[in-house]
Formats: C-alpha cells, structure tokens, sequence
C-alpha cells in the first residue's frame, strides 16, 4: 500500500446526502440553556456615588496621586483632600487608615510646598479625628515622624516640628507613649556624639552642641526652636503621668485628688439603717492599708524601652544625656558671652533659650519626684549637677531683660523691673523663679549650712519680689509660692520663716488681685496654718502675721458675698477649718462679724449657693456667744424662705445643741445661748413672720389674699404653697424642740404668753402661723397645762376659720389643694385635745349672722365633725348645741324646697347623735 492511500484512510472525508441533516459532531457545544443577569445594586451604587471635590476627582483618585513623582501633582492631591474632606466628613472614617498613611509618607517629601501642604492637611485630621480612632495608625505616624526629625534634609526637620506641634496639641498622650526614641531624636536635633580616641573605651557615650551654617536660622535660634518643642513633649508627659503627687503650690492646676467632697450622713436615715457608713483606718478619700506586701506595678513587667521615662534608668539616661547640653546652651546665652552688655542683662532671644532651658529642667526634676526612691533620686542628682548650676546659673542671678522698646509715655507698671515685658512677650520674672525653684529642690535641712550663701541670695530675690507692690500674674505667683513654701520646709525656726509670711501677707493686702492669684494665696496661708497648728501642739509659738490673716478671714467674708461664690466658698473653707480648731483670734473676728454674715438680707448666709450656706451653718455651732441680736437674724434666715427647709432645721439643731437643754452631762460654755433668747427665737420662727409683716397683713381686704367668715373674728392671709410648705417642715422641727424640753408645762405658759401678747388682737393671721400654733399646742398640751380664755377663744377662732377656708377650696385651686391634709390635721387634734375649745367653736356658730351661701358650709362642717371617731364623744356632750344650731338652719331654710346638704346634716345628727342612748329625743321637732 502506497503513502498517499494511508493518508487518505486517516483523513477520510465525510460525503453528506442530499437531504439528510448534518450529524453533530463529537466536540459539539449544546447551546440550549438560560441565562440571568446577576445584580449587585449596592456595589455598583458605590462605585458610582463616591463624593468628589471641584476637580471632579474622589478619594481614590486624589490617594493615588500622592504617589506622583511631580511635586505639583502631589501638593494640588493634598488640597484636594482637605477640601473633600471638609464637604463630605463621612469620607474620613471610611478611608481612615489610607488617609492617614498617606499624608504620614509626605512628612519627609523633599519639597516644602508638599510639606507644607501636609502639615495643614493634617492639623484639619487632628480636629476631626479623636484620639481612639487615630489609636491604631498612630505607630505608623510617629515612625514617620521620627524619620523626618532625624532626616539629612534641614527643610525635613525644621518642618517635622510643625508636625509635633500639631500631634502635641491633639494626641499629646498617644505621642509621649514613644517617649524614648522621640526624646533621642530631639537629643540628635540640636547634638551629635564626640568621635575620639579616648571616649572609644568608654561605655557612655558624650554629646556635643552641633552647628550647621546650612539652615536659615541661626544656631541659637535653632536650639531655641527645638528646646520650645522638648518642653512641650516633657509637660506631656509630666501631665500624662497617673502618679499625681501633691508639691505644694507648684502646680498650678489643682488634680482631681485634691478636691474633697464630704460625704453628706443624715443620722435619721441611719438610726434606720437606711444609709451605710464605711470607715477607713486612716481616714481621707484613699485609704491606706497597713501592710508590708507591695503590688508590683504593671510597667514593672514592660521592657525599659516601653515604660519610657517612668523607668528611673531610663530617666537617669536622659537626665545625663540632656542636661551637658542644656548648660552649654546656658553658657552661648548667659550675659558673660553677649558683651558688651554688663551685668546681668539679657537679650530677648537669649532669655527666651535661658527659659526653655530651666523650663526642661524643671520638668525633669518634676518626673524625678515620681519614682519611688526620691531621696535617692535627689541625692544623686545634687553630687552631679549642684557645683555647675551653682557656677552656671547662681552666677549673674537675678537676670533681667534688657529693654530696647522706647516708651512714649512713663507706665508706672513698666518701669517697674517685675513687671517689665519685651515685644516678644517674655517674663524675666519666670525665669529667675524657675531658677530658684530648681535650686532650692536641691537643698535640704541637712546641707542648710554648706548652702547658706545662694540660699540667701534666693530667700532676698523671693522677698523683695513679693514686697514692692508689683502686679503679678497667676503663673508668677504659683511658682513665687512654691518657692517660698520649699524655703519654709527647710529652715523651719520662726526667725527665717516670719519674714517669708508677713511678705507674702503683704502681697495678699494688695486690692484687685486677680481670682487665681486670691485663690493660690489662699490655698498657701491655709497650708501654712495647718502645718503650723500640728508643730505647736508641742510648742505654742504661732505667727503673729498668720494671725492676723485668719482674723480678716470673716471680714472679708461679709464683704464679699455674692461677687465670686468661688472665693467665698474657699474662705468659708478655711474659716472652718480653723473654727474647728478653736483658734482664738479668728473667734473673736467671727463673732464680731457674725451679724453681717447672718444678716437676712444681705447677708453671705443667704447670698450664697446651698453648699456654702451649709458650711455657714455649721459655723454657728463654734461661736463663742449667740446673742439675741444674732438670734434674731437667724430667725428671719430660717423663715425667709432663702435657705432650705433642711438646713433650717439643722440650724435649729445646732441652737438646741448650744442651749441648756440639751442635756449635757458636762458643763456647756456659761452664757453661750440665754434661755429667753432661746424661747425668743423659738417663738419667731413658729410664728414665721415678724412683727412688722403682721402689721402690714393687717390692712389687706378682699380675695384671693383673704379668707374672711362671718362667724369668726380672724381673716386668714393665704400664703403661697411654697412658703407654706416651708414654714410647715420648720414648724415641725421647732415642736420637736420644744417637746424635748425637761419642764414642759412651763414650756407651754411662755408659748401661750407669747401667743397672748403678738397674736391675740390680730384681725388677719396667716394659714402657716394659725396651723403652726396650733401644731405647737398640740405637742406640748398636757394634763398639768391650763389654758387662758383669752388663748381658748383665739383657738376656737382660728379653728373654725381653718375648716371654713378647708371646706371653701375650689377644686381647680391645687396650690390651696395641697394645704388641706396638714391643716386639718392640725384643728381635728386640737379639738378632740381640748373639749372646751370645741364647745367655743360650736357656740360661735350664730348662722342667725351669716348669708344663705354659707349655711351649707356650716352643715357640712356639722356633719364631718359628727362623723369624726376622735370628735365624736366630745359632740355627743355639746349635742343640745348642735341640735339648736340646725334648728337655727331650719328656722332661716323654713318654706323652702329641701336641699340634699340639709338632708344630709338630719341623717347623720339621727345616725350619730340622736341614736345614741344619752341622746333626749326632741330632734324630730327640727323636721
């Protein structure tokens, strides 16, 4: 077989019919199927709906153009995005993570425009973002800043300070957590380490200033710039820390610890084991427990790195590695290299870099104080560094600043050397405080001696600061004040301390001193005091100027007043706080200035806020003597309605306390509170208006003021609900005072001698005062207690005008509605105490006087009376005058229709009264 007939049996072609459908082929695709489109709405909505600036470019676009290699491209992408992001805000926490890591990555972009761009896009984030979004990204960005501070650029690094400002103003706590590595580069901003031979074989390693001819600015300017920022990134962390202690007055803001909020105990509601009280060993609002176990701290287990300067290695590290650097900064600035200026006075831009210098200082020597082994901590640092402050820094103390501006008008306050301020507005003043301040951390009672000459040059700048009359700001103060106090504690003799406090006195005596200077002020005398009263437990030697100044306490009290409740309330404080140790002097001022204080009117007591007015009650329990003057003030105080109703009855409490009875088993202080000022003061507040208003209510006619019968002498003045209630609860607490008292049947003749001689004769009576009489009457009632007819007539009186206005109250009136349980409470238990007081009552009842519309008042109080379970024995006796007072109603009702109220009253005089066995019979008569 040849090759051409194999290849044709291989290849075989298929010849088709005509006629006959094409067979399908093997590898045939079957195209019988359906398809359905698949929708994903909420994808495409996305991908179409993405905000977009004025360019008409979104996020996405404007992201991928940060990675551009032409500048323009990029700084045009940067605005961009803060334009986007303005309009559309949602769009930052839906790109949070690539919004963030892309403008991180420009921080070190060789052009300053892009930088630029960067730095205000990113303080518009700052604003937007809180510190818990921005939390997990922030690694990311400090890493970022890290490498622009310590690029080769000059540009870069200058501008990552504008980046650490704005992180530092937003995120301070997020960036002090990488305090290390930020603290070496701020080291390497302004240094770079000694290359020699013999500090190869050491194992510190030494910096040195550095210089770049390069940089716009001048090398001084330069430090001073980067010192500014390290300040800032230490007071960080120095406000970050959680181990707050308290350094006299050197802080200026007060922490959360010191604030003390007393707890408020109502001894009722824990007699009723209502409220629990929980006492700690040692007292104070964090209770320490004795124990010789102590809980390993957290950071403890953290690598050094990590715990930052809360490591006192770390801190030491630091400490040996910045503060060379700052003393040689100190010597560039200091007056003996900027000749030809003689003395001790500087340049602005030399103080500025001085004070950023000691500001650093001081902030380490703040975070030194917060390790546990601080006595070691201080001892090392004065071996180390206390010869070269002294020679640096102790040198040309005190500094001035050397005033170029020309003045065309003398200002008494600018020629004034503490006052004096450059255009740059630096204080000189700080300075020198903050000089001392350094120094005297330094000192101790036991290297008084060695230190003796600066600490004479420090104790002569403090005086004569705080003595020439200049106006000195909050900042100035508090540091003047932390100084002083840290002198007092170590030279503690009357001889050193005296001077310090009458100069200080002397600064308190200046007029329109700003509230946070009075405030600091204030807080320093008080700490003063109260470390003086425990030292002269053992020796009696106080300060005479201390005297003097908490003897003006209650003085300035009174005239304060209501002009800054804040400042009264710290007065108060103090006042208190020496009240309760029975310092003589301030006695004596408070009791001299007890009726301004008290005054009803005018007075603090009633000017101030509800805390300050309970700390001014409490006072009145240490006054020497309670005259009845002051008792009369504190009368009106409680009726007034000023103060709560609480805080009267606790003031009520304390007379009782100061009185004679209130059964003390040892001698009280002779003549503290008289008996009849007592009784005097008791009565006031019972009646609860004065003499005067009583007059006054005398002369008022008609409604809605009055509630006038025919058939009782006495009107009432209808008071408001709130002064009601309020003379009611103190009602209430002046019977349970009188009902303590041993001899109670005298108790009784002066109240109703009292009653007698200021009520009975009055037309018109208040509803408080009737109801409060008679309260007072049915605490004290008793067998052996007899009653005047003058007194029983007065009672049955204001009795029946009680139940009239009772029974006259329109529904719609609620004000009026509220009053109706306590007053006839108060007549019902009078009646039933006293017989005769409703027999008075009931042949008062001449209705034969009275108009038709009140008849029906008159039966329904008949009826309720009868229908009373406590009455009803005492109506059963007076019913022949019942009886004739319905027959009287008939008589004016004869030929008339019946009305259901007189049907009423007939059903129950045949239910209650005529019913009854005693009962004689003839009341069918009245029929």
């Amino acid at each position: 077989m040849t090759k051409k007939r194999k290849r044709q049996e291989d290849f075989q072609k298929v010849k088709l019919k005509v006629g006959k459908k094409k067979p399908k082929l093997e590898n045939a695709t079957d195209t019988a199927f359906k398809t359905k489109a698949i929708q994903i709405p909420e994808q495409l909505k996305e991908d179409g709906v993405l905000p977009t600036q004025n360019r008409k470019l979104n996020i996405k676009d404007l992201l991928s153009q940060m990675h551009h290699y032409s500048p323009g491209v990029k700084h045009n992408a940067l605005l961009g995005l803060k334009e986007l992001l303005s309009q559309y805000p949602f769009v930052i926490d839906a790109h949070l993570s690539s919004i963030i890591s892309e403008v991180a990555a420009v921080f070190t972009d060789k052009d300053s425009g892009v930088r630029g761009a960067a730095v205000h896009l990113l303080q518009f984030l700052a604003s937007k973002i809180r510190a818990e979004q921005i939390a997990p990204f922030f690694p990311l960005v400090s890493a970022h800043l890290s490498s622009a501070m310590t690029h080769i650029s000059e540009g870069i690094q200058e501008d990552s300070l504008k980046v650490l400002d704005v992180l530092l103003e937003a995120y301070p706590a997020l960036l002090t957590d990488r305090s290390i590595i930020l603290l070496k580069n701020f080291v390497e901003l302004i240094s770079h380490q000694q290359l020699s031979k013999r500090l190869k074989s050491r194992d510190k390693v030494s910096w040195m200033l550095s210089v770049n001819p390069n940089r716009r600015v001048t090398s001084q300017q330069w430090r001073l710039n980067v010192l500014t920022r390290l300040k800032k990134f230490l007071q960080a962390v120095v406000d970050g820390s959680s181990d707050t202690e308290d350094e006299g007055l050197q802080e200026q803001k007060d922490s959360s610890h010191s604030v003390r909020n007393p707890i408020c105990i109502s001894w009722k509601l824990h007699a009723n084991n209502q409220q629990h009280i929980q006492l700690f060993e040692s007292g104070g609002l964090r209770p320490k427990i004795n124990s010789s176990f102590r809980l390993r701290s957290v950071t403890n287990v953290m690598d050094s790195a990590e715990k930052g300067l809360s490591s006192a290695e770390n801190l030491k590290a630091f400490i040996e590695i910045i503060i060379p650097l700052l003393i040689e900064c100190w010597i560039e600035a200091s007056p003996a290299q900027s000749a030809p200026i003689l003395g001790n006075l500087l340049e602005s831009e030399s103080q500025q870099l001085m004070q950023q210098v000691l500001s650093i200082i001081h902030l380490l020597w703040k975070l030194t104080k917060r390790h546990d082994e601080t006595y070691k901590m201080e001892l090392w640092l004065r071996m180390n560094y206390l010869v070269d402050f002294k020679h640096h820094f102790m040198r040309h103390f005190p500094y001035s600043l050397q005033d170029t501006v020309k003045h065309k008008k003398k200002d008494p306050c600018k020629s004034n050397r503490n006052c004096m301020k450059s255009s740059n507005n630096i204080d000189h003043l700080l300075l020198n405080l903050t000089l001392c301040d350094i120094m005297v951390s330094l000192a101790s009672t036991s290297t008084l001696q060695t230190d003796s000459g600066w600490l004479d040059m420090i104790r002569k700048f403090v005086t004569d600061t705080l003595q020439d009359g200049s106006k000195l700001s909050s900042k100035q103060v508090n540091r003047l004040l932390g100084v002083t106090w840290r002198l007092m504690q170590i030279q503690q003799n009357k001889v050193a301390t005296e001077p310090l406090i009458k100069a200080v006195y002397t600064l308190y005596q200046q007029r329109n001193l700003l509230f946070p200077v009075r405030t600091l002020l204030l807080k320093f005398f008080s700490r003063v005091y109260q470390k003086e009263d425990l030292r002269t437990q053992r020796i009696r030697s106080r300060s005479k100027v201390l005297s003097r100044w908490l003897a003006g306490l209650p003085q300035q009290l009174a005239l304060l007043g209501l002009r800054n409740p804040e400042l009264s309330n710290q007065l108060i404080d103090i006042i208190h706080s020496a009240a309760s140790r029975s310092n003589k002097e301030l006695l004596q001022s408070l009791q001299a200035t007890a009726a301004r204080i008290y005054d009803p009117l005018e007075g603090a007591l009633v000017l101030l806020p509800a805390e300050a007015q309970r700390r001014l009650v409490q006072l009145v329990y240490f006054l020497p003597c309670l005259p009845a003057s002051l008792l009369a003030c504190l009368s009106r105080c409680c009726i007034m309605g000023r103060m709560s109703s609480d805080l009267a009855a606790t003031l009520i409490g304390i007379l009782h306390m100061r009185s004679s009875f209130a059964g003390w088993k040892c001698q009280v202080q002779d003549n503290s509170v008289n008996d009849v000022d007592y009784f005097s003061f008791l009565f006031s507040t019972l009646i609860g208006f004065s003499r005067e208003e009583l007059t006054s209510l005398q002369g008022i006619r008609g409604k809605p003021h009055i509630s006038q019968t025919q058939l009782s002498p006495i009107r009432l003045y209808l008071t408001d609900l709130d002064q009601f209630l309020h003379h009611w609860a103190v009602t209430e607490v002046i019977c349970h005072s009188l009902s303590t008292i041993p001899s109670q049947s005298q108790c009784f003749d002066i109240l109703q001698t009292g009653i007698c001689k200021y009520l009975v004769g009055l037309v018109v009576i208040p509803d408080s005062t009737a109801g409060s009489v008679l309260c007072a009457i049915n605490k004290l009632l008793d067998q052996a207690c007899i009653l005047s007819e003058n007194l029983h007539r007065f009672l049955a009186s204001c009795c029946y005008s009680l139940l009239y206005f009772l029974l006259t109250i329109d529904r719609e009136d609620a004000e009026h509605l509220q009053k109706r349980d306590m007053l006839w409470r108060s007549c019902i238990s009078a009646l039933a105490l006293l017989p005769r007081l409703l027999r008075l009552m009931l042949q008062s009842l001449q209705v034969s006087r009275i108009c038709q519309e009140e008849l029906p008042v008159v039966a329904q109080l008949l009826r309720l009376l009868m229908q009373h379970g406590q009455l009803r024995s005492h109506m059963i006796t007076n019913e022949f005058l019942v009886q004739q007072i319905i027959k009287d109603i008939m008589t004016l009702k004869s030929g008339e229709v019946q009305e259901q109220w007189l049907t009423d009253l007939h059903y129950c005089f045949n239910i209650y009264l005529a019913s009854h066995p005693q009962t004689p019979g003839p009341i069918n008569t009245v029929y």
